[in-house]
């Protein structure tokens, strides 16, 4: 399943976020790629939000992890960009507990990290286009997320 869908400004990526999250369970991770500052942190803000999270949530590119506990679900915010040249050995720092965890994982820079990554993801490519507006890629074989699929070709196509 695949679909593509763009935004006009963070606050319509953030609400794009919000959306997803209402599709999200215990275990279920999300991988984000996409240039620096294409806004994967803008749109975990708004899975945060939907998941309602009033942390602030920001980048955790120098502590690579960030864990928002929350009732019912918590929020593990990976960025696996500083682990490109870290030899698969010493990426063993717990980061299979918290993808197997109790909460909704999202990963930015999941490519770095690929052994960790389980199949069945749900795959989100962000490109800045211009400005603030974002085109969106949703790509999944996880028949799971077929509801939001059928969610986002509903709201966002004709």
């Amino acid at each position: 399943m695949e679909i593509q869908i763009k935004t006009h400004s963070k606050e319509e990526t953030i609400k794009l976020g919000k959306l997803i999250s209402g599709f999200l369970s215990r275990g279920s991770m999300i991988t984000l790629t996409g240039d620096l500052g294409a806004g994967k942190t803008t749109f975990t803000k708004g899975v945060g939000a939907g998941l309602g999270i009033e942390d602030d949530i920001n980048s955790p590119t120098f502590n690579i992890l960030k864990c928002y506990f929350h009732k019912p679900l918590s929020l593990y915010h990976i960025d696996a960009y500083r682990l490109e040249d870290v030899a698969p050995v010493q990426k063993n720092i717990g980061l299979e507990e918290v993808i197997e965890g109790d909460g909704v994982c999202l990963i930015e820079w999941p490519m770095f990290i690929k052994e960790f990554i389980p199949n069945g993801s749900l795959n989100v490519d962000i490109h800045l286009v211009a400005n603030d507006e974002r085109l969106l890629t949703f790509s999944t074989n996880n028949k799971g997320f077929t509801g939001l699929f059928e969610k986002l070709e509903e709201k966002y196509h004709d």
